[in-house]
């Protein structure tokens, strides 16, 4: 079982250690093993902060979460034995990623600009490799989170595209679509809201395989209905643009 210091736990789990000094302090969080003054961190911490971060990233309380590992610590077994840990704990998103050293991403994106390094790591498509003795601060290696994408804007920019238009792009686009998201997963809420109540906690087996199939059929439906929505508008835009630009064409040839 590997084992943490609480600096890598927090780096490991996207958080920090004052985030997890607090989930300690709330009981969310087991206490670590202490090795003299040295407090150590196990996997099982590692999954319970993933866990806790995945409830709160879709509107979780820290006291809704209390109730929620009360009663599984109860022998309530709602995540393992009906799945709903896998539901809720799980990332919704998927994605491909890889390491690779600071030249390498620099030929990559033709850049080695920090501030488009900065704005990368902001929107999780890239994070610093730093050596973890921290005898140097200079990452000589990169975490790329999302390499489908990055690989994407890597065409864009051999096309010719800046990378400041295709970072701004990437901005406003995820700024619509994280509201996109959040009309979704408070459509679900209110469902629950509507037959239950706010902070509601399953406590049959029948109401967790409610919740957890409400839960994937939701991101199902969602993924669809945003997907197939984003092709139509592209369609729609692209030929609306064309005869715009069709247009302006034949009045310059005029």
């Amino acid at each position: 079982m590997t084992e943490y210091r609480i600096d890598d736990l927090a780096r490991e789990a996207g958080t920090t250690t004052r985030n997890v000094r607090g989930y300690q302090d709330r009981g969310l969080l087991p206490r670590p093993i202490r090795r003299g003054r040295i407090a150590i961190y196990s996997d099982v911490h590692l999954e319970r902060l993933r866990v806790i971060n995945n409830l709160l990233r879709r509107g979780f309380t820290t006291r809704h979460i209390a109730e929620f590992f009360t009663g599984m610590q109860r022998g309530d077994g709602l995540a393992d034995v009906l799945g709903l840990e896998d539901a809720v704990s799980v990332p919704w998103s998927s994605t491909h990623t890889s390491t690779m050293t600071a030249i390498e991403l620099k030929e990559l994106l033709h850049t080695a600009n920090p501030r488009h390094l900065a704005r990368l790591a902001e929107f999780g498509l890239i994070a610093e490799d730093t050596d973890t003795s921290g005898a140097s601060r200079k990452p000589r290696r990169y975490r790329v989170l999302d390499t489908d994408t990055i690989e994407s804007y890597s065409r864009l920019v051999k096309l010719g595209i800046s990378l400041d238009n295709i970072l701004d792009a990437h901005a406003r686009l995820a700024d619509e679509l994280s509201g996109v998201a959040g009309t979704l997963i408070t459509a679900g809420r209110r469902v629950i809201t509507d037959q239950h109540h706010d902070g509601w906690i399953p406590s049959t087996d029948d109401e967790s395989v409610w919740a957890a199939e409400l839960i994937t059929e939701l991101r199902k439906a969602g993924m669809v209905t945003v997907h197939n929505i984003l092709n139509r508008e592209l369609d729609r835009s692209m030929s609306n643009q064309l005869a715009d630009y069709l247009g302006d064409a034949a009045t310059g040839d005029d």
